[in-house]
């Protein structure tokens, strides 16, 4: 197929496709999945051989937040019946990430519902990061507290914090659909805001919220502009008790053929597999490690994931490799840059498009607050069957479950 070649050449050379090339990736049929998977795995292995990075996810604050996502389960008026508690302290949330890392996690996101972080909630969240390094050696910590004010990105770099999540979730033309309370640009200032001050930018988006194909492929290519390190690719999982529990309109080869783009549009970005993979991609999951080199271990936000030994055993299986604490996720070129922007304060990797594709995106905790953790308030999905295609415009409740245990809870993680 002539198209793949193409996209296989341009992936191994960091240059960027046209759109209509990615479009056409997603117009492709069932029949040329396969082929699909097997150009974009090509282009995966090149710049992650077969290592699969593992993240594990920390909900310090769950609920009440103020934001109106429709997506959210923790959204204004979200009638979803998840966990709803305050602050977690800094050795509840350290124990928790403990679970993670030693189920092989790398990487710890830590998310909290709201807006975005007083300047107290820095603080707190500093203390948080403290205590989960002096537990955890060698660990990655990744914020995800929604919107930043002018100076809370360096406050947080200062405290130890090595990336920070905020996703752009959808086309900034649709956007004011999703949400009211707070803009695209909002979002976009705080990825900068990051990047600026030294931190690992991570964003990403949320299929299946009812966008075309035009705006799927508008969100990446907005990505690959900010050039965030890492990309999380969450699918919507329509919580009960949220404007948007009608809302199923993905299969697990629609969710390939996303996946497939992302990773044309981003070559040599970390690109994480987040919320809504058990849902959608169900058995085909897998395949999907051709595809991306990151995902999350164990449960979400506020839903629960595969079960933590399921994950390993799926890597393992596939003849992929969990990515050990002492390997750098991001390819040579990428990482000397992100070196060098810790080192000099500026965070920039250089500038927009010139690096991810020349170079790339993603963390996932996803996005806190508004918008929060990497999908999870998107909702994460439990490993029970669904069809291959459910009706729309119907509530499909039993289909998600919603997280009674880890964090917040006197219940053990699932890690």
């Amino acid at each position: 197929m002539d198209l793949l070649n193409t996209l296989v050449d341009k992936g191994l050379r960091r240059e960027l496709p046209t759109r209509e090339e990615a479009l056409a990736v997603l117009a492709t049929s069932d029949d040329e999945l396969l082929d699909v998977v097997a150009a974009a795995g090509k282009v995966r292995r090149q710049w992650f051989g077969r290592r699969v990075k593992l993240n594990y996810l920390v909900n310090l604050k769950s609920g009440l937040c103020p934001e109106d996502c429709s997506y959210c389960s923790q959204r204004l008026g979200s009638k979803a019946e998840i966990l709803k508690y305050t602050w977690l302290k800094p050795e509840e949330a350290s124990q928790a990430a403990a679970a993670g890392v030693a189920g092989g996690a790398k990487r710890v996101c830590l998310v909290a519902s709201g807006r975005g972080p007083t300047d107290r909630d820095v603080d707190r969240v500093g203390k948080t990061i403290a205590a989960i390094k002096e537990q955890n050696e060698g660990v990655e910590v990744c914020a995800c507290l929604g919107l930043l004010s002018d100076g809370q990105a360096e406050r947080l770099r200062e405290a130890g914090a090595d990336a920070y999540n905020h996703n752009l979730n959808t086309s900034e033309a649709t956007y004011g659909q999703i949400t009211k309370t707070h803009t695209y640009a909002d979002r976009v200032d705080t990825v900068q805001k990051a990047h600026a001050a030294g931190l690992s930018a991570c964003s990403g988006l949320i299929a299946g919220m009812g966008e075309s194909d035009e705006d799927l492929v508008d969100v990446v290519y907005s990505l690959r502009e900010l050039d965030p390190d890492s990309v999380p690719v969450n699918f919507l999982i329509p919580f009960e008790g949220t404007p948007l529990a009608k809302e199923w309109n993905l299969t697990p080869q629609r969710a390939l053929r996303i996946l497939a783009m992302v990773r044309f549009v981003c070559p040599d970005v970390e690109v994480r597999l987040a919320g809504g993979r058990e849902v959608h991609l169900r058995t085909m999951q897998p395949l999907a490690l051709h595809l991306v080199n990151s995902i999350f271990l164990g449960d979400y936000l506020t839903s629960e994931g595969q079960a933590g030994q399921a994950d390993l055993d799926m890597i393992a299986d596939a003849g992929f490799e969990v990515e050990g604490a002492g390997t750098s996720t991001l390819p040579a070129h990428r990482a000397d840059v992100a070196e060098a922007a810790t080192a000099g304060g500026c965070g920039s990797h250089g500038g927009g498009a010139s690096l991810c594709g020349s170079a790339g995106s993603g963390d996932a905790a996803g996005e806190a607050g508004c918008g929060s953790a990497c999908g999870g308030c998107s909702g994460h999905a439990e490993t029970a069957p669904v069809p291959a295609q459910a009706d729309a415009g119907e509530v499909r409740s039993g289909l998600v479950a919603v997280r009674r245990r880890g964090a917040g809870t006197d219940l053990a993680p699932n890690a």
